[in-house]
């Protein structure tokens, strides 16, 4: 069991007031908020010990690089990685995506090679394979969903061909909550030996993640999502792709040698980290994990389920509301319209109520198109929230019906 009350209190945010009362904050999918030791981490690094890593031998680069490759060993443990050099760090999960799509498919895509995204993908897992499909003449194929929200299985086995060269898929969809059978869906496409991206931007916080027991041979991931910093994100590549793929970008700290015939690449992971890391950003990172690990792993996705439960139970009893997103297999988010009210309408009330929760498409337009909507209004919860403030919140739904009726 965790003491929630006290979680709270760790959390800065958690105690001011917008308007009335203590902001209830509901748009966990967004961005998660800070713990007090995160941002004392980052002060005190700003205040003390600023100074640019692998770069120089004063006090204050070495004791900044050993801090930031600490974060990297942390990463590593927290996901199982197998080396730490495999954790690579970008500026978030749009980035990592970004960086395989591109060194990926310079290395392996050739023209009418096929690559397999899902219905439910976070537009940061479309358009980079987009583009890269444009530039080399590739086609992407998608994994239909049921409307229920869970992924078609079946139909995936039926998208594999000769041509299929990489399987990208999220571990939990960010607009509906759904969690997606990513050992099922890694299995599948090795059988086929294609390799898998999962994008792990909605798993990380609230999933357990082994990289070596799901095999899979991308996991991408951004702080921000598991109460660390903004501008940090993650990328955990299988050694043996790594060492294969190209850069993808160029500049200081990722080159061995430089002349003007040649270029060699630094080993890994800093082949992949050109120029001046976010080593700040990295640091903080770390700080959050080890926070989240003081706490418990396990300790955290039981209270998260239960508060799903709760909360599903409750908005259920509202008239006239509609969930997106009904499969049992989901995290602590519920997608949903009220009956002629529009989302942002919702959305606005709820503001002034002191209550914070998404409106919109969510970056994922197909997935709206797929139900034939515009958007929905979205609260994503997390850890620190209680089952007061999921009262206040249905309570607050009614009184929105009420003033639009």
């Amino acid at each position: 069991m965790i003491d929630i009350q006290a979680i709270r209190k760790d959390f800065p945010l958690l105690q001011q007031k917008i308007y009335n009362r203590p902001v209830v904050y509901f748009d966990n999918a967004a961005t998660t908020q800070k713990p007090q030791i995160v941002i004392n981490t980052i002060n005190e690094y700003y205040q003390k010990y600023n100074s640019n890593i692998h770069r120089g031998v004063h006090f204050l680069s070495e004791k900044t690089t050993e801090a930031y490759e600490n974060a990297r060993q942390i990463i590593k443990n927290y996901i199982n990685a197998s080396f730490q050099h495999e954790v690579i760090f970008t500026s978030g999960t749009t980035e990592s995506i970004n960086l395989v799509a591109f060194s990926f498919g310079e290395k392996y895509i050739k023209q009418d090679d096929e690559v397999i995204i899902s219905q439910l993908e976070h537009h940061s897992n479309i358009v980079p394979w987009q583009m890269m499909c444009e530039r080399k003449g590739a086609k992407i194929k998608v994994i239909p969903a049921t409307y229920n929200g869970d992924l078609d299985i079946a139909a995936l086995e039926r998208l594999f061909s000769d041509k299929t060269k990489i399987v990208c898929v999220n571990h939990v969809s960010n607009s509906l909550g759904i969690i997606n059978p990513i050992e099922k869906i890694i299995q599948i496409s090795h059988s086929h030996n294609v390799p898998v991206l999962i994008d792990g931007a909605q798993g990380i916080q609230h999933q357990p993640v082994d990289v070596n027991k799901l095999d899979c041979d991308f996991y991408a991931f951004s702080g921000h999502k598991i109460y660390g910093p903004t501008g940090i994100g993650v990328l955990y590549g299988k050694e043996k792709w790594l060492n294969e793929m190209p850069p993808y970008k160029s500049g200081g700290n990722m080159i061995k040698t430089v002349t003007f015939e040649k270029t060699i690449y630094n080993d890994l992971p800093f082949k992949y980290e050109a120029g001046t890391s976010n080593f700040i950003g990295a640091i903080g990172l770390g700080a959050a994990i080890k926070y989240i690990e003081n706490i418990g792993k396990q300790n955290i996705f039981d209270y998260e389920e239960m508060l799903l439960h709760y909360v599903s139970e409750k908005i259920s009893k509202v008239p006239g509301i509609r969930i997106y997103g009904t499969s049992d297999n989901k995290i602590c988010v519920i997608s949903f319209l009220i009956e002629n009210i529009h989302h942002f309408d919702t959305g606005i009330m709820l503001d002034k109520m002191d209550i914070a929760v998404r409106t919109g498409n969510h970056c994922n337009q197909p997935t709206m198109k797929f139900y034939g909507i515009e958007g929905t209004v979205r609260a994503s919860l997390s850890f620190y929230n209680t089952i007061e403030e999921i009262d206040y919140f249905v309570e607050s739904l009614l009184q929105v019906k009420k003033i639009f009726a």
